[in-house]
């Protein structure tokens, strides 16, 4: 694969970003794209391994180890060195429906699996998948390609995220009419409104898409909630399969006093109204601005970032991201050998901008939130904190335990909870009365995606809790295949 040499000549090259402090003035998306001879050098990085674990899609330690779609990523990683660009984009096509979206937003857990990685730097396997789907969009490679025949069967697929869009194009590709209704005012669920623009740009990167699926055959119903503008009963006599794909969407929230003050808001509602204001180019009345605002946001994940990120370019006074874990090491650890996702220290976009605006990296580690201060008209002014430490408890647990001596106050205008989400919100899993599993999620098994009920189907983080958007699509196309073969008998599908 690549050139037998490529790993031992070709040094780790990745793509330039626009500057943290330029690109904080607007939402456009940051990534920069690297020259044709500069992709093609890191392709031929890709090494004959034999056994590439790039590709397993496993899990180790609770977490993603190679690409969970399967992506066939030494193939095409040879195809491009060999500048086979339309080659390589139809093998990256056969495991991956979105290859623009996973380019912008996967963390690759596949370059933490990279055979070269563990003696060197990892291929940049991302940017390879990202410079191939641009180069398809770019040469007129992706077009609408609808079924040359329709079975009849009608299935609906409730709600547009990765998962629901991944099992949508799969269906419609074996020729069933496909309705996916979506209770927002514009398809594309997380990928519309989890994501914020600079990362996954609305316009020119998911609308395009949604554009071919429509074009495709496949029909988006929005403003529309299933259970309650139409009901789950009438849901199941019109069509003849539902594929459930409604995301992971009740947050986890931080019960401690003066929760109930004014300022305090989920990291989505902040996030979701921005986006909203972004593509109507005006605020709405949910907007949450944190302009001239001193911001606290409670969780260190990709959320917390991306509201990092966001109140940046509100124009904030100040930015601090409380994580209750300890600073990860810079290198791995013993405990965390390859090839299982690497838990080492970075900043990710949102901390990289604000070192460049305020001088740090506004996390603070192994901090936890507990009590919200108010003023006399019942606003939050301050979040009080502690420093922790993780303890085993005597059943082997680790469980956190205040330091005394190490409270602090930090002001806050403007809190946001970023801490997870629970699981799916409950009324419609009620409503069709599916049998759900300990963690109130909808209870069907990996690679069978089979519900309580004959012909519903569930899919991605409805199923197995918030996870990565490409074990959404591993998940939407999975349900899609099951789903087929229960209307046909049969099923072609991957």
């Amino acid at each position: 694969m690549g050139k037998p040499t490529g790993f031992m000549e070709y040094l780790r090259e990745v793509a330039q970003e626009v500057a943290p402090a330029d690109r904080i003035r607007n939402w456009d998306e940051f990534h920069l794209s690297m020259a044709e001879d500069n992709l093609r050098t890191q392709g031929a990085r890709c090494m004959d391994c034999g056994t590439p674990f790039c590709h397993t899609g496993i899990t180790i330690s609770g977490m993603a180890s190679g690409c969970p779609i399967n992506n066939l990523i030494p193939e095409w990683n040879d195809l491009v060195y060999r500048g086979l660009w339309e080659e390589a984009l139809d093998r990256l096509h056969k495991t991956n429906n979105f290859p623009e979206f996973t380019g912008r937003v996967c963390p690759a857990p596949c370059e933490g699996s990279c055979v070269l990685g563990i003696t060197s730097l990892p291929v940049t396997i991302k940017n390879i998948e990202y410079s191939i789907a641009e180069k398809g969009w770019e040469s007129g490679w992706i077009v609408p390609n609808p079924p040359k025949q329709r079975t009849g069967k009608k299935v609906a697929v409730i709600g547009s995220g990765p998962a629901g869009l991944a099992a949508a194009a799969q269906l419609n590709t074996a020729g069933h009419w496909v309705t996916v209704y979506e209770r927002a005012d514009r398809p594309g669920g997380l990928l519309m409104y989890g994501i914020p623009n600079m990362k996954l740009d609305k316009q020119q990167v998911v609308q395009r898409r949604l554009d071919v699926l429509e074009a495709e055959g496949v029909t988006f119903v929005c403003n529309t909630e299933v259970g309650k503008d139409i009901s789950a009963e009438n849901l199941l006599k019109e069509f003849d399969s539902v594929v459930l794909c409604t995301g992971s969407t009740r947050p986890r929230d931080l019960p401690i006093e003066g929760r109930d003050l004014k300022g305090i808001h989920f990291a989505m509602e902040f996030l979701t109204a921005n986006t909203q204001a972004v593509l109507d180019e005006n605020p709405n009345d949910n907007y949450i601005s944190a302009a001239g605002k001193d911001v606290v946001i409670i969780g260190g994940g990709d959320t917390g970032t991306d509201c990092v990120g966001t109140s940046i370019r509100h124009g904030c006074t100040s930015v601090t991201q409380v994580e209750i874990m300890p600073q990860p090491p810079e290198t791995r650890s013993a405990a965390n050998p390859w090839p299982e996702w690497p838990k080492v220290y970075k900043m990710d976009y949102g901390q990289e901008e604000a070192a460049a605006m305020f001088g740090d990296d506004p996390r603070a580690y192994l901090t936890t939130a507990t009590k919200f201060e108010g003023d006399e008209q019942g606003n939050v002014k301050a979040v009080h904190t502690v420093q922790i430490q993780w303890d085993q408890d005597e059943n082997g647990r680790f469980v956190p335990h205040n330091v005394p001596g190490t409270e602090k106050v930090i002001p806050a205008d403007l809190v946001l909870l970023a801490m997870g989400f629970l699981g799916p919100e409950q009324p419609l899993l009620d409503a069709l009365g599916l049998e759900k599993d300990g963690r109130s999620n909808v209870k069907a098994e990996h690679e069978q995606y089979t519900t309580s009920i004959p012909g519903v189907f569930a899919a991605g983080d409805c199923r197995r809790g918030q996870s990565l958007v490409v074990w959404a699509i591993n998940e939407g196309r999975g349900a899609a295949r099951e789903c087929d073969r229960y209307l046909m008998g049969t099923t072609e599908l991957p």
